[in-house]
């Protein structure tokens, strides 16, 4: 039986940022990944010979010297990405139903405020003062500039400061507002509930740069993948860790699903950690705190329309739309089924094919696991698939039509360009990125709870670490700082940090 230093359960963003990591820092690595296809929200499926992506539609951070291009410069994969900068003018565009206007959100700070002052004129210090909180919140997280101290007290003044609230208190224009808050779904925002926090790291990063990958995100997991393998590590895919077993106070082996064992020195679970605890066979975890990771909120899940375009026919654009009705900016994934949906957010995939037009098209809308729960108990991918009957065809022929008319109202002639559309829900999020109920983003971050929602990467067995997106921030630059953050804690220091900063 082969040994390894370090398994990893689950091949996401967070897994292969530490297998990588670790690699090169002479440990021999093995991931173990469940489905067929590795890289969690990486993963891309193709229909009709188009490429879509199942979770990454844009990122922030890449330009020379930001911090995810530092990142993805020491892992060696930067210059070998297909990337397209998003229009430097707009890379988020704001359409709100029954305003014949659009509000852009543009890339660097000055370009920003300016886009938002042509609509906004007399509101210049009110938007000001709000991207000088961003770029201050920002400041006090060490790793998030690259910075090797993880000093908790540097953040902790800015960690309970709520977002809608922290908005409505620098203008009292309730249009403006709207708009600031407007392309929450990247982070599944809600009223007295989202941190500051969270929306200053993830906007801050999309305003220094935006960018999409072309022809798809799978390119991060597979260009991640070979450097584990170029540094002696291996990839087992289809292969579903059933129990982690501890032996003498330590974790000693995985089981796997065919019954077979893998031991290691050490574990690392990509898992969501509810799930990673289910699976652990030991006293050392105690009760209460199993309890209270199972009674933490996940956020929501989506309804996804995958569009494949007749050839040529609708024009590509080098931005992302958000679409919701004036109001329920921090309700929308608070539908009823009357009223759903009452947003959506659209993105166009970059492809090599055509600059001039887009061959596919995601439109994502708020669906809520307990709308899809009379089909939980089937289960479809690539490696075990169960038919989940006509009923479900036809909730979702029902819902992806309902969806297509209102985007039809702000995109006329839409419809006309279909060749064909695929649809997912909640069910196809868990089934293929590993959480019980389709989660999006994972645990909810709450202001009023801020150290609830924190996840050490260490956990009661001292071989056993935890990391993704459910440690501190979602995305692929989350997961990545989550994975940075996990190897520190395995390797007892910080020096990856500089050596990532000096990359």
């Amino acid at each position: 039986m082969e040994n390894f230093d370090i398994l990893i359960i689950g091949s996401g963003m967070g897994g292969l940022v530490c297998a990588d990591i670790l690699g090169r820092e002479g440990y021999k690595v093995c991931v173990l990944e469940k489905n067929k296809q590795i890289g969690g929200s990486l993963q891309t499926y193709v229909r009709d010979k188009v490429i879509f992506d199942s979770g990454v539609h844009y990122l922030g951070g890449l330009s020379k010297g930001q911090n995810l291009y530092q990142i993805f410069q020491y892992l060696e994969i930067m210059d070998k990405l297909k990337l397209q900068q998003q229009d430097l003018d707009v890379f988020d565009r704001i359409l709100i139903e029954g305003d014949e206007k659009h509000y852009d959100f543009a890339q660097g700070y000055e370009n920003f405020i300016a886009k938002l002052l042509v609509n906004f004129p007399d509101e210049e210090v009110a938007i000001r003062t709000y991207c000088d909180k961003i770029k201050e919140i920002c400041s006090k997280f060490p790793l998030y500039n690259l910075r090797s101290t993880n000093d908790f007290n540097e953040k902790s003044d800015v960690l309970e400061i709520d977002t809608e609230a922290y908005i409505n208190s620098v203008t009292s224009n309730t249009k403006l507002q709207g708009i600031l808050a407007a392309n929450n779904a990247l982070y599944a925002g809600q009223a007295d509930k989202t941190p500051l926090y969270v929306h200053a790291l993830i906007l801050n990063s999309y305003i220094e740069s935006s960018w999409k990958c072309v022809d798809g995100g799978s390119q991060i997991a597979k260009l991640l993948a070979k450097n584990i393998k170029e540094q002696g590590g291996k990839i087992i895919r289809n292969c579903e860790v059933k129990k982690i077993v501890e032996e003498s106070g330590l974790a000693s082996y995985v089981e796997l699903k065919d019954g077979s064992k893998m031991y290691a020195k050490q574990f690392i679970s990509n898992m969501h950690p509810v799930k990673t605890l289910e699976i652990t066979e030991t006293p050392l975890i105690k009760n209460a705190y199993r309890n209270r990771l199972k009674g933490l909120e996940n956020s929501t899940s989506a309804f996804t329309i995958n569009i494949v375009f007749k050839k040529d026919t609708f024009k590509y654009f080098k931005h992302n739309y958000y679409c919701g009705r004036e109001g329920y900016v921090w309700t929308t994934a608070n539908h009823t089924e009357e009223n759903w949906p009452l947003g959506y957010a659209i993105f166009c995939g970059a492809s090599s094919k055509s600059p001039e037009y887009a061959d596919g098209l995601s439109i994502l809308s708020y669906m809520r696991f307990e709308e899809v729960a009379q089909w939980k108990d089937t289960f479809n991918t690539i490696s075990e698939e169960n038919d989940r009957g006509e009923t479900y065809n036809e909730f979702k022929k029902r819902k992806a039509e309902i969806l297509l008319d209102a985007v039809e109202r702000k995109f006329p002639g839409l419809r006309d360009c279909i060749k064909s559309y695929y649809v997912a829900t909640p069910l196809s999020y868990r089934d293929y990125i590993g959480n019980d109920d389709g989660s999006l983003y994972g645990i909810v971050k709450d202001y009023k709870h801020t150290l609830k929602t924190f996840i050490s990467p260490r956990t009661k067995l001292p071989n056993l670490y935890l990391t993704g997106q459910n440690l501190n921030l979602h995305g692929i630059l989350g997961a990545s700082m989550s994975g940075i953050v996990t190897c520190c804690a395995l390797l007892g220091n910080d020096n990856v940090v500089t050596k990532i900063r000096n990359a």
